[in-house]
C-alpha cells in the first residue's frame, strides 16, 4: 500500500540527505523518484556530466499547456567549519523553529512542493502542476538550464513558474542577475630573494582582487539612492583563494573564483568583458617578465537575473493566494530568471528568511512552514 506522508514528515526525510553540491544527490532523487511513482505519478531526470546527480520533474493533471511550475532546488551548502548545536541533517524542532541544513534553503519549500504535487494527483486538477527538483543550483544554478530544456521537449509546456527559494512568502519580481569565473594564475618559481625574476601567482591574483576592491567602492559611490537593491549597485567577490608551495618561493599557482552580482541595468556580458579586459591586462605584465607565465580563466556561471514583468501572470497567481499588493527585489539569484528567459513567467515566492540561508544552526520558523503549506494548499484549490 502506498504510503502518503505530510508535508512535514517529507521535511524531514529530505533533510536527512545529505546533499551538499560537492557530493552526489541521488540517494534523494531515488526516494523521491519512488514516492512519487509510489502515486502513480510519472517522473524524469536530467543527469550532469558525471552521472552523480541528477535533476528530476514531473508532470500532474491534464496533458495540456499553461500548467504551474513548482521549482526548487536539492543541493545545500556544506556545513565544514560551522558550530551546530544539532545534527545538521536531522531536523530538530526548538522554540517554534525547525533546525537543520536546507530547512530554509531550500528543503522546506520542496517538501511543500512534493506534498501539493501528490495531493493534485489525489484529488485532480484542471490544471497542471510540474514539480521540478534541480541539482546544483548552489554551485551557480547550473543545474536547471539543461532540465528547463529536456522538459520543454516532452512534458506540455507550463506557463507560470513559481521558485520557493525564503521569501517570508512575500512576492520577489525581481533579482540580481550574476557572472563567475574560475581563475588559475600559472606563476613562475624562483627563490623569493631574487623574486623580481619568476612570476609569483598569489601576488598577480592579488592585484585582480584589489581591483575588484577598487571597483566596489567606485560602484558604491556612484550608486542609484532610489533602487531598491541592498545593496543598489554591482559587487564583485572572492570567497575562497588557495595557492602557493612554500613562504620562500615565488608561488607557482593560485586559483579562486571571482564573481559579479549584477544590478538590472548593467547587464552579465558587460561585467563579463569588464573581467577578461582585466584579466588579459594583469596576464600582460606577467608575460612581460616571464613568457611561460599565463593567466586560465574558466566561465563557472552566467545566472540571468529576474526582471519585473508587467501584468506577469505568475505574481498573479501568487498575489491572489497570498493577498500581498507589494513589490520586493533581491540581491541574491535564483533559477527564476533561468525559467524566465526560456520564456515563463516566473517570481520567487518561499517559506523562511534568506538571512538563515548558509548559517550555521539554519532554521525554518514552523510559522513559516505552516504558511507555506495554506500556500500550497489554496493554490491547489486554485487549480482545481
Amino acid at each position: 500500500m502506498k504510503n502518503t506522508l505530510g508535508a512535514r514528515a517529507l521535511l524531514d526525510k529530505l533533510v536527512s540527505f545529505p546533499t551538499v553540491s560537492r557530493d552526489s544527490n541521488l540517494a534523494l532523487v531515488d526516494w523521491v523518484e519512488e514516492y512519487l511513482n509510489s502515486h502513480g505519478i510519472k517522473t524524469y531526470r536530467d543527469y550532469d556530466a558525471s552521472g552523480h546527480k541528477a535533476s528530476l520533474y514531473a508532470h500532474v493533471g491534464p496533458e495540456v499547456d499553461g500548467g504551474v511550475v513548482l521549482s526548487g532546488h536539492t543541493d545545500v551548502v556544506p556545513v565544514d567549519g560551522q558550530e551546530w548545536d544539532t545534527d545538521p541533517f536531522t531536523v530538530v524542532e526548538k522554540d517554534g523553529k525547525l533546525f537543520g541544513r536546507g530547512c530554509c534553503d531550500m528543503k522546506g519549500f520542496d517538501a511543500l512542493a512534493i506534498w501539493a504535487t501528490v495531493e493534485a494527483a489525489r484529488r485532480g486538477v484542471s490544471r497542471p502542476v510540474q514539480l521540478c527538483l534541480s541539482r546544483d543550483e548552489e554551485i551557480g544554478c547550473i543545474g536547471a538550464p539543461p532540465m528547463i530544456e529536456r522538459m520543454a521537449t516532452h512534458l506540455p509546456r507550463a506557463s507560470v513558474a513559481i521558485i520557493g527559494e525564503p521569501t517570508n512568502m512575500g512576492v520577489v519580481n525581481g533579482h540580481k542577475g550574476g557572472v563567475g569565473y574560475d581563475l588559475h594564475f600559472h606563476g613562475f618559481e624562483v627563490h623569493s630573494s631574487i623574486a623580481y625574476t619568476g612570476v609569483s601567482a598569489i601576488m598577480e591574483g592579488a592585484k585582480l582582487i584589489d581591483w575588484a576592491n577598487r571597483v566596489n567602492e567606485e560602484n558604491r559611490a556612484k550608486a542609484d539612492p532610489n533602487s531598491d537593491y541592498d545593496p543598489p549597485y554591482t559587487t564583485l567577490h572572492v570567497g575562497m583563494i588557495q595557492g602557493g608551495t612554500a613562504h620562500n618561493i615565488t608561488a607557482k599557482d593560485c586559483t579562486f573564483v571571482l564573481s559579479a552580482r549584477c544590478v538590472p541595468t548593467e547587464s552579465n556580458e558587460f561585467w563579463a568583458d569588464r573581467i577578461m579586459a582585466e584579466v588579459a591586462r594583469i596576464e600582460e605584465g606577467m608575460k612581460a617578465i616571464r613568457p611561460e607565465a599565463w593567466i586560465e580563466a574558466t566561465p563557472k556561471w552566467d545566472v540571468p537575473g529576474l526582471a519585473a514583468e508587467t501584468d506577469g501572470a505568475a505574481e498573479d497567481v501568487v498575489r491572489r493566494i497570498t493577498g500581498e499588493n507589494g513589490t520586493r527585489v533581491v540581491s541574491y539569484g535564483t533559477e527564476a530568471g533561468q525559467f524566465q528567459r526560456a520564456g515563463y513567467s516566473a517570481v520567487v515566492c518561499g517559506p523562511g528568511d534568506i538571512a538563515q540561508a548558509h548559517q550555521p544552526n539554519e532554521y525554518l520558523t514552523v510559522d513559516q512552514f505552516k504558511k507555506g503549506e495554506t500556500f500550497m494548499a489554496r493554490l491547489l484549490d486554485a487549480l482545481s
